[in-house]
């Protein structure tokens, strides 16, 4: 029987579903692989369903003639699988595009909400039983009702992102990426990524992870951008040169920011945390059980596919 690694623990509904089909072993860790438990991985099973972090680099994946013939990827992003040396192993690679997109949007107007209405700093307040009662001018934050979004990538998430801000706040919509798009909303295309940062009000980061995104928010970026305007990203935690956000924070060169993903997760610098203006979650932009169970039952049906010689519906 076809022997399936599944490298974390999943939802219930997923591992029956993958039970039915293979010979599964789950590992019970929820840390990213280690190098050597990666190639153990690839040396003994025929497929393996890796997650984010764990780490199938060039110098894991060559070098030898393994028995594993494909990653299927849980989750969209798949920065962390270097798919040329993936491909050029004999190993086909897949994704779970699609089942991350309203989950993900749903995040970033979290952190947009909290972010400028200042809600993390109101719940530290009551937490520490500091709060003495509503007055006029307290925790005055940003009114998102008719301001402009600029959001950087204007794919499946970037264009679900920007409805809720425009059928949902009445925002007005700017966006750079590297081509026109096609949409069902107004929005204005803005030439260049510093275009972009100096018309908003709040720029949301929307794009792939990478080495062509990598720092792509840099201090450039951050000194073109409003003193007002809030960051927001929901992406990948290196598109964002970290330590030039928080000097921007700290020196009042922006708002705040909103922040799911960080540039060395899950270490999250103490002079970030210190801040007041900005929001930190832990990475739960798809942490719905709906959501999770879709991009596992998608993860499965890649395999499924491929072991029965067809092509996989989401091939990267």
């Amino acid at each position: 029987m076809t022997r399936v690694f599944i490298s974390r623990p999943l939802p219930d509904s997923v591992l029956a579903a993958a039970h039915d089909l293979f010979d599964v072993t789950v590992r019970p860790e929820t840390s990213p692989l280690t190098a050597d438990e990666m190639r153990t991985a690839l040396r003994d099973y025929d497929g393996v369903l890796p997650t984010l972090g764990d780490m199938f680099s060039a110098d894991i994946l060559g070098g030898a003639s393994w028995r594993c013939k494909i990653l299927a990827n849980f989750g969209v992003g798949y920065n962390h699988i270097d798919v040329t040396a993936a491909q050029a192993a004999g190993m086909t690679v897949t994704n779970t595009p699609g089942a991350v997109t309203d989950a993900t949007a749903d995040t970033a107007m979290t952190l947009m909400l909290m972010s400028a209405r200042r809600a993390g700093e109101g719940e530290r307040l009551v937490r520490a039983g500091t709060w003495e009662g509503w007055h006029p001018t307290q925790l005055l934050g940003m009114h998102l009702g008719g301001k402009t979004v600029g959001i950087v990538g204007m794919g499946r998430i970037g264009q679900a992102i920007a409805r809720r801000c425009h059928f949902g706040f009445g925002m007005q919509v700017a966006y750079h990426s590297r081509s026109p798009k096609v949409l069902d909303f107004p929005a204005i295309q803005k030439a260049s990524l510093l275009d972009l940062a100096g018309a908003c009000d709040v720029l949301v980061i929307a794009v792939p992870g990478g080495n062509d995104t990598h720092h792509l928010i840099n201090a450039d970026v951050l000194a073109a951008m409003p003193t007002h305007a809030h960051l927001v990203n929901i992406a990948r935690g290196n598109v964002v040169e970290e330590a030039a956000l928080i000097h921007a924070l700290k020196t009042g060169q922006i708002g705040g920011a909103g922040l799911d993903v960080y540039e060395f997760e899950p270490a999250v610098p103490d002079a970030l945390r210190a801040l007041e203006n900005v929001v930190l979650l832990p990475h739960i932009g798809t942490a719905a059980l709906e959501v999770r169970e879709e991009m596992g039952l998608m993860s499965v049906r890649n395999l499924q596919a491929f072991f029965a010689g067809d092509t996989p519906p989401n091939l990267v």
